[in-house]
């Protein structure tokens, strides 16, 4: 329907993984998938069913081995298992550098980090991972509640509706305007938050505080193995 015969193939990669949000990656995949000769590739090292979290069963359908060269990789939350996995980040490294466009989400930004994406770099995540970015070469961390932060090719977003601004903003890149309009239009994306709490300055201290609380032991894992492996791949 979207795609005339003889449309060039259009490659985006989602990494995904055990434990993966899909929160944080199916925005991407629906306005992605609305443009012209788009080829979604859910990519992990196998094609065995991964759980995203919380019991989002999903088959992977392209291996890190197989994935052809892609025009936009995207990489939403990973639990830092995943997110610190050697060869999932020599994955998004090769294909970042070559990618037309490059999509972090929440702390998916960190294994953007880790690949050695983020250098000198303006760069946003969710709440919890800001603090790590100055850590894999960011040239700016900017706090949350700013939406998508854009630099270059590279978009970086927090969680939530993140992955739909982000993918939004790169179709307009890619696309153009009308394009990225009428993808706003036809998902209909008009999102009303109820409460108006999605923000650390918004949302009452003891609810931050609980948060960061819950996160603490993810994030030094994330922390530890993220700069890990940003030193190695600066080595490089």
């Amino acid at each position: 329907m979207i795609s005339p015969q003889g449309t060039a193939p259009f490659h985006v990669g989602i990494v995904i993984g055990p434990g993966f949000i899909p929160m944080d990656m199916v925005g991407v995949q629906t306005i992605f998938g609305l443009m012209p000769g788009a080829e979604i590739h859910l990519v992990w090292k196998s094609l065995d069913l991964v759980e995203g979290f919380p019991s989002w069963w999903t088959k992977p359908t392209t291996t890190f081995a197989d994935c052809p060269d892609l025009d936009v990789i995207a990489v939403p939350m990973l639990p830092p298992e995943i997110q610190n996995d050697a060869e999932a980040i020599e994955f998004v490294a090769t294909q970042g550098r070559r990618a037309r466009c490059v999509i972090g989400i929440c702390n998916g930004v960190l294994m953007l980090g880790a690949a050695g994406l983020l250098k000198n770099r303006r760069v946003t995540s969710s709440h919890n991972a800001l603090p790590i970015l100055t850590h894999l070469g960011a040239a700016e961390v900017v706090q949350g509640g700013a939406g998508v932060v854009v630099d270059g090719n590279l978009y970086t977003a927090g969680p939530g509706v993140g992955s739909f601004e982000a993918a939004l903003l790169a179709v307009e890149r890619i696309f153009g305007r009308a394009s990225a309009e009428l993808a706003e239009w036809i998902i209909e994306y008009d999102p009303h938050p109820p409460f108006g709490t999605g923000t650390a300055t918004q949302a009452q201290p003891l609810h931050v505080e609980q948060s960061e609380a819950l996160m603490a032991d993810m994030a030094s894992q994330y922390s530890r193995g993220a700069v890990e492996a940003f030193a190695k791949m600066s080595q490089c």
